[in-house]
């Protein structure tokens, strides 16, 4: 029965550097135990005593890693191998908590330490957030690395183009090899010495995040790792609430960036067999916020992750402890300002509702394994190309543009975010800014490094805000999996922020273009990369006749028949199409006017390939029972439309699962609804619950049924189930006998009855009578 499941399917879990407690057993499949220090193994075996499948966590790029720094693992000192900036200063992740550079020796350390979790029986390890800033590659251990790689001495990162690709290209490397070794190692201490296989995972933030705050990261390059089992996507409302420019207009647009977000992670998975759980934080690093905010950002990346329903496994949050126990808002300290200091104005507790909600959505969660799916509108089908080569050239080295021009975009985007932030609206002045960076070269070519990362933004917003729902895809996987573009039938693909590592990349989209596929190519060729030491430029590597190119659309215009140089509109290849803008894709988001353009070509191409895109500000999709549908904001167009669903419903946002036969959403608003229309004929069911239900067994006589369940302490408990009858009497008994007061009320038209109780994380053994 749907929501009755094993915990050894580990649909969803949670991870904790805190013992466990009542008001955090929020009843989900499995615990990751976080950090490596002395209590670690205590730890593992109370979550196991609670009934939990336990994993570990820890950070593979920063942790609690005092005794390696300071030599007491081999004698040595290893603070040279902290990331350092230019200027010589240690990158730092907290109080003695570097940013690693990782070495050998560094793994070697954490195999040893890590061997202590498998010895306490954990049935996966989780390797978090490899990490290597864009701004480090100045300490000595990285000068070591860049020589033994390169075979060539280390130079200055900011020194020039191909250095500091070369450098950025290194430190993804880097972390690849430390993953590589370390899970190596591990699984075979658990098989040599226990014959247990263990699990390697690893947790990381999203390729499109990575690349908008400049740090290194092997995203698609984990594919190539076989010690890697899975991935949590590490989005949430921190990475999706970073601002980004739409029609002139800087600010957080958190649910379409979650929606991208969650959309590439999908993409590590995707024909590999592996697993991925997509992370949700019902608050965020940053203390400062307010628990209204906290709520608001935390239903858009959970609407948004459920709108990708190939992914059914979840990591319901981060640090419950801090959820459920947090003061909020609270002045940022330490560690990067998400340590928490003294209380803010309006400080308070969790609202007793939004702990219901929490809880009601960790089961949730754990009912998405649904297999019949469809969206609303247009299917999709149209992706837009990413690569990890777009996080190598994420900054320009010193002499392409000047710090002055880089201070005044960074701080006149960062002011309008804060002030769009705070209630104020600054579209105007947004606009009139962007106008200026649009019209003078070197302001633009600052704002092209800018943390918005306007070259993807401004290729996929113009279209996701009309409901086009656009998928990034992984240009590197077309390489590692045969057919991978076959789910495709429009790409949008630009080589101003990223580059084909080799030209077979090139081959295979040519040929997918002629077998019927519509290619979008946007570009103007001037981005400084291109000039980088790359196979299009070298005479050796282009073919036999030595050919070279300006860049590497030259040579994927070449391999589709056509030439080098192509102007604007739409050209027929084989089967398929090409459409060529010949532009600076970050031009796409500074004016309305751009946007509109775009978008009406991109409507002329879905059309030629028969595919009709409607101009909606909404993305819907039914997925089993459930309706999940979020409305955007800043569609003019559609600024007084509402869009409403009729039938049966529960509203699986309300803590009572309120039953309703209408719901209109506007702007800026989303909903998950149970549909009933889709279990006619089902008598019994569990509709929604914000406890655990652990067994539902109708009495043989058929005058009732026994039912067990078991919630989080102090939270206000509610469960709807689907019965064949009306209740009309209930009794309910914790783990010591004693009587507990459950309230039920019976809505005839759903078949449902509604049962609440105050939560004191027992299991509940209850009994109705119909």
């Amino acid at each position: 029965m749907a929501y009755i499941r094993e915990r050894s399917q580990e649909l969803t879990g949670y991870q904790e550097s805190a013992p466990w407690q009542p008001n955090t057993d929020v009843q989900c499949d499995f615990v990751m135990v976080y950090g490596i220090d002395s209590s670690m193994p205590e730890r593992v075996q109370k979550f196991k005593e609670k009934g939990y499948v336990v994993h570990l966590m820890t950070g593979i790029a920063w942790g609690q890693y005092q005794d390696y720094l300071y030599g007491e693992f081999d004698g040595r000192n290893h603070w040279d191998e902290s990331q350092m900036d230019r200027k010589g200063n240690y990158i730092l992740h907290g109080k003695d908590v570097p940013y690693m550079s990782p070495s050998i020796v560094f793994s070697d350390y954490l195999i040893k330490k890590l061997k202590i979790a498998v010895d306490a029986g954990v049935e996966a390890i989780h390797m978090e957030e490899p990490e290597f800033w864009d701004y480090g590659g100045y300490s000595k251990a990285f000068q070591r690395e860049y020589l033994l790689h390169y075979r060539e001495p280390w130079q200055e990162p900011h020194s020039s183009l191909d250095v500091r690709y070369k450098a950025s290209k290194l430190k993804a490397y880097l972390y690849a090899r430390a993953i590589g070794r370390v899970g190596a190692a591990l699984k075979e201490y658990a098989m040599v010495e226990y014959g247990r296989v263990l699990r390697f995972y690893i947790p990381t933030h999203s390729l499109l995040n990575y690349t908008q705050w400049k740090i290194m990261s092997p995203e698609g390059a984990l594919i190539d790792l076989p010690v890697v089992d899975g991935y949590i996507a590490q989005v949430w409302t921190g990475t999706s609430r970073s601002a980004n420019v739409y029609e002139g207009v800087v600010k957080e647009r958190t649910f379409e960036t979650a929606f991208l977000e969650y959309g590439i992670m999908q993409e590590l998975v995707k024909g590999t067999g592996r697993r991925m759980w997509f992370l949700h934080d019902p608050i965020e690093d940053n203390p400062e916020y307010t628990w209204e905010d906290y709520r608001y950002n935390y239903l858009k990346t959970a609407v948004a992750s459920l709108l990708h329903p190939l992914v059914s496994n979840y990591e319901i949050c981060p640090w419950p402890r801090r959820v459920f126990d947090g003061v909020f808002p609270r002045k940022a300290g330490l560690a990067g300002g998400t340590i928490p200091t003294t209380n803010m104005p309006g400080a308070k507790a969790i609202p007793p509702t939004y702990a219901t909600l929490l809880n009601s959505m960790v089961q949730l969660f754990g009912d998405m394994d649904q297999t019949e799916f469809s969206f609303d509108g247009i299917e999709g089908g149209i992706g837009v190309l990413m690569s990890d080569s777009g996080l190598f050239q994420r900054s320009f080295p010193d002499g392409i543009v000047g710090e002055e021009k880089i201070d005044r975009v960074e701080k006149t985007l960062r002011e309008y975010t804060n002030r769009m932030h705070d209630g104020e609206n600054c579209s105007e002045e947004s606009k009139h800014f962007m106008e200026d960076v649009a019209n003078e070269p070197e302001l633009f070519t600052a704002f092209l490094q800018s943390g918005t990362f306007p070259n993807f933004f401004g290729m996929v917003m113009p279209l996701l805000k009309h409901g086009l729902p656009v998928r990034p895809v992984q240009l590197d996987n077309i390489r590692r999996f045969p057919g991978y573009l076959d789910d495709y039938k429009t790409l949008i693909l630009s080589y101003e922020y990223i580059k084909p590592e080799t030209p077979d990349v090139n081959n295979a989209l040519a040929e997918w273009v002629k077998s019927g596929g519509a290619l979008v190519y946007i570009g103007d060729g001037s981005d400084p990369y291109h000039k980088i030491d790359g196979w299009w430029n070298r005479a050796e590597a282009g073919n036999k006749e030595g050919k070279t190119y300006n860049n590497p659309s030259e040579h994927l215009f070449e391999m589709m028949g056509l030439p080098r140089n192509l102007k604007d509109g739409v050209t027929t290849v084989g089967n398929g199409r090409v459409m060529i803008l010949n532009l600076s894709p970050a031009l796409l988001c500074a004016s309305a006017s751009k946007a509109e353009e775009y978008r009406s070509h991109i409507k002329e191409l879905l059309s030629l390939q028969g595919q009709e895109w409607k101009f909606t500000n909404q993305l819907t999709l039914r997925r089993g029972p459930y309706i999940i549908s979020a409305v955007m904001d800043e569609g003019r167009a559609f600024a007084e439309e509402e869009h409403t669903f009729q039938g049966l419903f529960a509203d699986m946002l309300e803590n009572d699962y309120k039953i309703i036969e209408q719901k209109s959403i506007r702007q800026d608003d989303n909903t998950i609804l149970f549909d009933f229309s889709k279990i006619e004929g089902m008598q019994w069911r569990v509709i929604g619950c914000s406890a655990r239900i652990l067994s539902l067994e109708p009495y043989e006589d058929g005058t009732g049924f026994t039912m067990q369940m078991k919630a989080a302490d102090q939270i206000k408990a509610f469960v709807r189930l689907r019965l064949p009858k009306q209740m009309v009497d209930i009794k309910a008994v914790d783990e010591n006998g004693a009587d507990v007061i459950v309230d039920y009320s019976w809505d005839q038209a759903s078949q449902t009855v509604l049962l609440s109780y105050t939560s004191c994380n027992q299991t509940i053994t209850l009994n109705g009578k119909f």
